[in-house]
């Protein structure tokens, strides 16, 4: 057992998904995975354990930012030998191409956060995405039919941040602004494991097109159908 997670080793799947919200976990295998249980209630941050297409997966809850998904990420793979690794979430569009409930594969994560700096000191360390898992899932959208962009994200600490940085990530061609990735892909590194990000497109920061929290919470079935059938891919 863990200090935040509160099950043996073999309660939780080698194939992971990762929303932030907890209740999001919950709909996700309520819905989409048979014969789901769930195995933490510690804090509230629910987990669950079931198959999809017979495989194992479980999903979990991570809550807000990157310290909290740090905890959560750090004792899954230390802890409960978690392989493979699918944060879903919700991402604010800076680029006019990419619409409100579109999908975004990020192959790398831009970061303002100070955790970098704690490890990496004056070193500028690039968190990036397992390019197999980032290559089935483009892949697989194409065959489900998903408008999906791949491209960098960025994870930032603060959620109401200054507009003049808005305008420069998006001038590098940043997609959207998120707030945990950076730190997934940091940690995939460190423990040698696979970890991809998929996103929807909750709202856009350019043209204020925005989504229901609701709608937040209980749709967004595209990105979730998308990484149960990456994250099951050999």
């Amino acid at each position: 057992m863990s200090e935040h997670i509160n099950v043996p080793k073999g309660a939780v799947a080698e194939r992971i998904l990762l929303p932030g919200d907890p209740l999001r976990a919950k709909f996700i295998a309520e819905n989409f995975l048979e014969d789901a249980v769930c195995y933490n209630y510690v804090r509230g941050m629910l987990g669950f354990t079931g198959k999809y297409k017979g495989v194992p997966v479980s999903v979990q809850g991570t809550g807000m930012g990157q310290p909290s998904l740090s905890i959560y990420v750090h004792e899954l793979f230390d802890f409960y030998n978690v392989q493979k690794a699918i944060r879903i979430g919700t991402i604010g569009a800076i680029q006019s191409e990419v619409k409100v409930r579109d999908t975004i594969i990020a192959n790398v994560a831009c970061s303002d956060s100070y955790l970098l700096n704690q490890r990496f000191g004056g070193l500028h360390y690039a968190p990036s995405a397992d390019f197999q898992l980032l290559y089935n899932a483009y892949n697989k959208s194409k065959e489900l039919n998903i408008r999906a962009f791949v491209g960098p994200v960025v994870s930032q600490d603060r959620f109401y941040g200054k507009k003049e940085d808005l305008d420069l990530w998006k001038q590098y061609g940043v997609l959207g602004l998120e707030m945990e990735s950076a730190e997934l892909f940091t940690l995939a590194a460190e423990f040698k494991r696979k970890a991809l990000a998929i996103f929807t497109v909750s709202n856009h920061l350019l043209t204020g097109d925005s989504t229901t929290p609701e709608e937040r919470q209980l749709t967004f079935k595209d990105m979730m159908h998308l990484a149960l059938e990456t994250v099951i891919m050999e």
